[in-house]
């Protein structure tokens, strides 16, 4: 049968909320093609046929209405021809209008509907048709029912509330125009907060409940658990670490969670998966031992250091002076990346602050155990210069391993102001080693050793018990520096056996001074003590006989003790 499209009910039309209930009912009476006066009393109708369970009725509109054989009383027939008092309730899926027995009349009770107006109380009311912008509904009177009001969204769940007994709210009441507007979808969002209030009230702290993942973001997932939703944050999912809740929920799945935390004032509720597991610091303490190596994933960089996951849920923190031993990392990223595979030592376990600290650079193995054996003082080492300052430069012994050369250590044929006046980073350079502190890992280098000096020419020239000759250049304290030769210096201890008279050399002239060293030089070198040298007391510039009591190439020390008569 052909079906009427100005008849089905436009959910996307909305009423003017200037226009009353009383225009849009003429205005569906209108496009039906019936008297306006048939709109608000019974239609009548003329049976057309009948079949087996139903009659056929010209109602006037374009389409026959169809009642159902039940709707007669008892033992009452009709045949075509006669004529019944019907109202209409809409469509059945075939596209004939459906119609009942007439039941509406006009409103006899203007107060109890002004009451529960007024008292904003519940009342019933049967839906009788889709109309323009809504639907038509029974209340004793007719009421108007907007379609965004009705509780559903689609045209077609409002044509299946035709017929159905319904609760609403009257929104409008006007007596003079008798103008009555309804609601239905306050009394379900009524109920639903109600409903939820109740189960704010029900829900505890610390219970385990089921639920269904109702929908996923960022930072969590809202689970419905029984008519109200639950925040699961991203941190509460699993003990290890999840990037995204997508990566291990899907919306529609249940899940058990626990309730952490009911705010009921702002209607929230928190909870979590992870806490109905094991926690894995429970073990941790029997489990991981400092000294031992463990591997991890570095999971997050922060300013002060790396963290490594090591097993779901336990990870440890990697400090950044705890990353290389051979050069100064400044930021983590200088030496990890996050979701790197690293190696690592456990350097401390605190259980009660669940930390555990970790050491990269232990697991490369310490480069000064090996340097404290195998530098030892006189040795030479040969390596780049990895860097300068203004009071001496270091140089790179082995991986992890670097040696200072103090600025008064570069040369012994000049005075240097700045290293960079002689060095360059990047310069290889040889030195000598004159002290190795493995405690504070410092090694003392110095390049001016390297090179032979008048020194330690005399060393190899002279041996212990000989006997020179050398001028006093300061005494202090019973202790004289003695000048051996140019540049060669030694220590005295002045001890004598009895007071002499001391032997003063006149005062030169520069030429006199210049024979005097001469005759020095040759006398050092044989040894030979001169007729004018005696056992005096000892004073500044005396000339005096000494025998070597200790030779040290290595320090390159040379100690006097004065020589008997």
């Amino acid at each position: 049968m052909p079906t009427d499209p100005e008849a089905q009910p436009n959910n996307e039309s909305a009423a003017d909320p200037n226009e009353s209930f009383k225009d849009i009912l003429n205005q569906y009476e209108q496009s039906h093609s019936h008297k306006p006066e048939e709109g608000s009393k019974r239609i009548e109708a003329t049976v057309v046929t009948l079949t087996a369970d139903s009659i056929l009725l010209d109602i006037g509109f374009k389409t026959e209405g169809i009642l159902p054989l039940t709707a007669l009383r008892p033992g009452e027939t009709v045949k075509p021809g006669d004529k019944l008092l019907v109202t209409v309730k809409g469509r059945d899926p075939e596209g004939y209008y459906e119609v009942a027995l007439g039941k509406i009349a006009r409103p006899t009770d203007w107060g109890s509907l002004e009451q529960a107006f007024n008292e904003k109380t519940t009342i019933v009311g049967t839906v009788m048709a889709a109309v323009k912008g809504g639907l038509s509904v029974d209340v004793g009177v007719r009421a108007f029912m907007p379609a965004s009001r009705s509780g559903v969204r689609e045209a077609a769940e409002m044509e299946k509330l035709v017929g159905q007994e319904i609760r609403c709210r009257i929104t409008k009441l006007d007596v003079t125009e008798e103008d009555v507007v309804v609601d239905r979808r306050v009394i379900a969002e009524e109920e639903e907060r109600a409903s939820k209030e109740r189960r704010y009230s029900e829900i505890t702290e610390g219970e385990t409940v089921r639920g269904t993942v109702r929908s996923l973001a960022d930072y969590g997932a809202f689970v419905d658990i029984g008519g109200v939703d639950g925040l699961l944050h991203v941190a509460e999912i699993s003990w290890s670490r999840v990037n995204k809740p997508s990566d291990l929920l899907s919306v529609g799945q249940e899940v058990e969670v626990r309730v952490l935390k009911v705010d009921p004032d702002k209607r929230r509720i928190s909870l979590g998966m992870k806490q109905l597991l094991p926690h894995p610091w429970d073990a941790a303490a029997e489990k991981y031992k400092p000294g031992e190596r463990v591997r991890g994933t570095v999971t997050r960089l922060m300013d002060f250091g790396a963290f490594v996951e090591i097993e779901p849920g336990v990870e440890g923190l990697i400090h950044v002076s705890e990353m290389s031993w051979s050069k100064k990392v400044r930021k983590p990223s200088d030496a990890v990346k996050p979701g790197e595979t690293v190696e690592a030592v456990i350097l401390g376990v605190n259980v009660a602050e669940r930390r555990i600290s970790l050491g990269l650079k232990q697991a490369l193995g310490d480069p000064w155990v090996e340097a404290a054996k195998n530098l030892g003082i006189g040795s030479v080492i040969e390596g780049p210069v990895v860097s300068i300052t203004k009071f001496g430069a270091f140089v790179q012994i082995a991986e992890g391993v670097e040696g200072m050369i103090h600025v008064s250590e570069i040369s012994a044929e000049k005075r240097i102001n700045h290293p960079q006046d002689v060095l360059k980073v990047g310069q290889t350079v040889k030195a000598q080693v004159l002290d190795v502190d493995g405690a504070k890992r410092n090694v003392r280098l110095s390049i001016k050793q390297m090179v032979p000096s008048s020194l330690d020419e005399y060393i190899v020239e002279h041996k212990e018990g000989d006997v020179v000759t050398g001028r006093v250049v300061q005494v202090s304290g019973g202790l004289a520096r003695v000048e051996l030769g140019e540049g060669v210096f030694a220590a005295c201890r002045m001890v004598e056996d009895a007071p002499a008279k001391e032997e003063k050399l006149p005062v030169a002239k520069a030429a006199d001074l210049g024979s005097l060293s001469s005759m020095l030089q040759q006398r050092w070198k044989s040894g030979a003590s001169p007729t004018a040298a005696k056992p005096d007391a000892s004073s500044a510039g005396q000339i005096r006989s000494f025998r070597i009591s200790k030779l040290d190439p290595a320090a390159k020390k040379i100690e006097l003790e004065l020589a008997k008569k």
